[in-house]
């Protein structure tokens, strides 16, 4: 179990810390894996008791692994936010309906996400972000992580998801996993970010997916950037393309991050990198 919270006292708890954070890992269960994507408001109970479980065996076998889960809305949030256009803001009566239809549908997921959790035995802590983070413009603004990081340093596995938000500018919002995980990874430093979802890896000729991305750097995705693709299905919080850049920026922002894009669709696959496995396409700063 971490042992660290907020303020530190000693020079050893410091290092402990310190170690902690490098082995933080950041884990986002897409929306597509978990949800069926082309039938509204359909989770994939099967898969979701499935990565419950590889959790729970990995945190078995490296005790102590502290993880921040996250997951998409998939065929949830994404429908309702798509008919409501909330995603570019919220001004009207009927937008604020559609906003809570969002939430509501988000929320639900997140229900059957955590029911997976705790009938697998992993102690896990759902943190709603629209109860906690207010945005600018589409984009973090401020959020109080101290009940995050208490949840971490009581060995408990805090989760978060693709939700509503309330914004400075755009009235309301959606921030998607990754716009949640941008902020936290650079609050918190994690050492991996691993997105889970239905690809095997990053595509050198999607669709046609024959040639697989081993290793993507800055310097190397602009001649990939055409071939990367769009998501399957309805998804309003970006495809491929924003998930690869946005894990770029963070490694070129983070010393040492490494984050993985690989198939949670295959059984043992989310354990197996949890445990230190090279899966799928591996992004880093060089």
């Amino acid at each position: 179990m971490l042992r660290f919270y907020i303020s530190l006292a000693t020079g050893t708890d410091i290092t402990l810390y310190n170690r902690a954070m490098r082995e933080l890992t950041f884990i986002k269960l897409g929306g597509s894996l978990i949800t069926d994507k082309t039938r509204p408001y359909t989770a994939r109970l099967d898969v979701l008791q499935r990565l419950a479980s590889e959790i729970l065996d990995a945190r078995r076998a490296t005790p102590g692994l502290p993880i921040v889960l996250g997951h998409g809305s998939g065929s949830f949030g994404h429908t309702a936010a798509k008919k409501h256009g909330t995603r570019q803001g919220v001004a009207s009566p009927q937008g604020w309906q559609g906003f809570n239809e969002v939430w509501w549908q988000a929320s639900q997921l997140n229900r059957y996400v955590m029911q997976s959790l705790r009938e697998a035995g992993v102690d896990a802590l759902a943190l709603a972000p629209v109860s906690a983070v207010t945005a600018r413009d589409g984009r973090v603004a401020r959020w109080d992580l101290s009940p995050l990081r208490a949840a971490l340093a009581a060995g408990l596995v805090p989760v978060v998801y693709g939700d509503v938000i309330f914004d400075e500018l755009r009235g309301g919002t959606i921030l998607s996993t990754e716009d949640l995980f941008e902020h936290l990874a650079l609050q918190l430093q994690p050492g991996r970010i691993l997105l889970a979802g239905l690809e095997e890896a990053v595509w050198a000729d999607f669709p046609a997916k024959t040639r697989r991305v081993e290793c993507i750097t800055p310097h190397s995705f602009e001649a990939l950037r055409s071939s990367v693709g769009g998501s399957h299905g309805a998804d309003v919080t970006g495809g491929m393309e924003s998930k690869v850049r946005q894990m770029l920026d963070l490694a070129g922002k983070i010393p040492g991050l490494q984050a993985q894009i690989f198939s949670g669709e295959i059984p043992g696959n989310l354990q197996r990198a949890l445990l230190g496995e090279p899966l799928g396409t591996t992004i880093t700063a060089d």
